[in-house]
């Protein structure tokens, strides 16, 4: 017996989101599932290849796998926006050039990474002294430092895990991660504290560590999921995810 059927408008009613993921990130995901549980948004991810060792040769790789990974999303769907989702890829290849990689294979969506989505919330959040923590060597850690401050922020303070591995930053602690934080705003005062890398897990602890020290804690992931969900048109608060979402 052959059943009828009707259809419909399918999952993304009000926005359809894709997220290119690095081969080695363990935390995007779990934190974007959070972000965007809402009715009618759907998300949609691609994976990257990825060296888990983090230096600008490995990362700059990536601008060329970034089309044949796009075309890994599903094709009969209109994309409202991408988000890249790597933070130190994104500032050694360059926003604009991440951008004209996606759009060659999805024309009509906006595109996005953690770099652009930062500064982004910075502007939005009216941060012009800023508190930062990354996981980084030291050369990766200062080009993107470079990238903020051409973008107009001064960096007030600064700390860095100094960790090479992505396999072992994304086993870096939710404790050390809200005290890194803390030890940074403890060097000078600053408007918001931005934590790169999308492997840091951050979404749990950044209410708590807002309440404690007076300022926006601005993550990549909880950046990049903001500005698409913006890009997408979707504004609703959730203040449950901390003052950027508020």
């Amino acid at each position: 017996m052959k059943i009828d059927f009707t259809t419909d408008d399918g999952i993304g009613t009000r926005a359809t989101l894709g997220v290119i993921v690095l081969e080695t990130d363990e935390t995007l995901e779990p934190e974007f599932a959070r972000m965007m549980d809402l009715a009618g948004v759907a998300l949609y991810h691609s994976r990257i290849p990825m060296v888990p060792e983090i230096r600008p040769d490995t990362l700059a790789r990536m601008e060329q796998d970034l089309p044949a990974s796009t075309r890994l999303m599903p094709s009969s769907l209109r994309f409202d926006a991408i988000g890249f989702g790597c933070t130190s890829a994104s500032t050694v290849i360059g926003s604009a050039n991440v951008a004209r990689a996606i759009e060659s294979v999805c024309a009509g969506a906006k595109v996005t990474d953690p770099l652009a989505a930062i500064i982004a919330a910075c502007r939005y959040l009216g941060a012009k002294k800023l508190g930062f923590v990354t996981p980084y060597i030291p050369d990766v850690s200062a080009g993107m430092r470079r990238k903020l401050e051409e973008a107009g922020f001064e960096i007030a303070g600064f700390g860095s895990f100094e960790e090479g591995d992505d396999r072992v930053v994304a086993r870096i602690s939710e404790a050390s991660i809200a005290a890194a934080v803390e030890q940074v705003v403890a060097q000078a005062p600053c408007d918001a504290v931005v934590v790169s890398c999308t492997n840091l897990r951050c979404l749990n602890v950044i209410p708590a560590v807002e309440k404690r020290i007076g300022v926006p804690v601005v993550s990549s992931n909880l950046a990049l999921g903001w500005h698409m969900l913006r890009l997408a048109g979707v504004t609703e608060s959730r203040p449950e995810l901390g003052r950027l979402f508020g």
